[in-house]
């Protein structure tokens, strides 16, 4: 579509447009200085409000309210109305609200225009349980063992971490989740689950090595002081065992291609991971009323799901 077409598309976004701006009191013009609608209410000093027009919610739409807001008291994107496009997008809708616009459904057809957003102050709720399972993990994870950005191949998580551990203890024959509790805190947990079916249980509290296990161990190799024996595991429940507690750096994984080619940037999975520090409390939202509606924001709580 050529810019000229796209351009005439717009127009027939402008007369409803127009009459929502009215309605609020607002002189509304057109291509004023580059900016599609340009509003003024009068007073001391007077309301000046921006709208842009596009067919679609676009980087470009935003980065011209960015822009606008420079000069303007409030900005408005105004898009045409659709029932599964980016204006349905609640993402889309918080971005608006975080950027400080306001988002226009339009249906020309109708003359009418829908708000989707308004452009009064806003502070997304924040998800508590994502924000500690993010840290529960960041403090879990020993080492830094898989670069961002990957894809396709597994994650190498702090449970997977720990999974590995008790399969490398595993080959020196069947133990129990307490021969494990040392060196993987979690060890009960992860036998008893098996999601990665590493295990299995020959008895009720007796787990060995499966040929699942065997594998993966083959394609990530534990480097240090792994138990080798049985004997070694029966240490670790004395007082003065030598084997090092859970998140020691004396463990760590690494994928069994990057310890052969042991570059200089090669990375481990398991070190001791630094402390988490402590975050502050979470921002408080803020209230705010528009210039174009004169009320308070209300908008709904939105959440990711962890």
């Amino acid at each position: 579509m050529s810019i000229r077409t796209a351009r005439g598309l717009e127009t027939s976004l402008y007369d409803a447009v127009k009459s929502f701006l009215e309605a609020q009191g607002f002189e509304v013009k057109g291509e004023v200085c580059g900016c599609d609608i340009v509003a003024v209410r009068q007073g001391e000093p007077p309301v000046l409000v921006i709208t842009e027009l596009k067919m679609a919610l676009s980087m470009e739409l935003v980065l011209q309210g960015v822009e606008r807001l420079r000069v303007a008291d409030e900005v408005w994107l105004a898009v045409l109305g659709t029932r599964r496009g980016r204006d349905r997008d609640h993402r889309a809708h918080r971005l608006c609200r975080l950027l400080g616009f306001g988002l226009l459904a339009v249906h020309p057809a109708r003359n009418r225009v829908e708000i989707l957003a308004e452009p009064a102050p806003y502070r997304p709720r924040p998800n508590l349980r994502q924000r500690r399972r993010l840290l529960k993990e960041h403090a879990a994870r020993q080492g830094d063992p898989t670069r961002g950005g990957s894809t396709r191949q597994p994650i190498m998580t702090a449970y997977r971490q720990q999974a590995l551990i008790c399969a490398a203890a595993l080959q020196a024959g069947p133990l129990r989740p307490r021969d494990l509790k040392r060196i993987a805190p979690d060890a009960g947990r992860i036998l008893l689950r098996n999601v990665y079916e590493w295990f299995e249980r020959i008895e009720p509290g007796l787990y060995r090595l499966a040929e699942a296990g065997a594998a993966a161990l083959r394609r990530w190799t534990v480097i240090g002081d792994i138990p080798g024996s049985a004997r070694f595991l029966e240490d670790a429940t004395d007082v003065g065992s030598s084997v090092p507690p859970a998140h020691s750096n004396s463990w760590r994984a690494i994928p069994r291609e990057v310890s052969e080619a042991s570059s200089p940037g090669s990375f481990p999975a398991f070190q001791r991971p630094s402390e988490a520090a402590t975050c502050g409390n979470a921002a408080k939202e803020r209230g705010g009323t528009t210039a174009l509606t004169g009320r308070g924001q209300n908008d709904k709580k939105y959440s990711s799901s962890p």
